[in-house]
């Protein structure tokens, strides 16, 4: 099974919006609500992953998928 970063999709949002994060080859990509897609650093990424994880932003739902092997 590979558990590497690039096996993974991130969905983070609301009841109206989400957001897409994952790692492809050249680093991390987030694909937001309207389509647009971004670059970001891992730290990036970190900093808008982290706040939904920890409960600190209320209302904002968040769900990891596995792309499979």
């Amino acid at each position: 099974m590979n558990l590497k970063n690039e096996a993974y999709v991130v969905y983070m949002g609301t009841k109206n919006f989400t957001e897409k994060y994952y790692k492809d080859e050249d680093g991390w990509v987030k694909i937001s609500a309207k389509g647009r897609k971004f670059r970001m650093t891992a730290e990036q990424f970190l900093n808008h992953l982290l706040p939904a994880i920890s409960g600190i932003k209320p209302n904002l739902i968040w769900k990891v998928e596995h792309k499979g092997e």
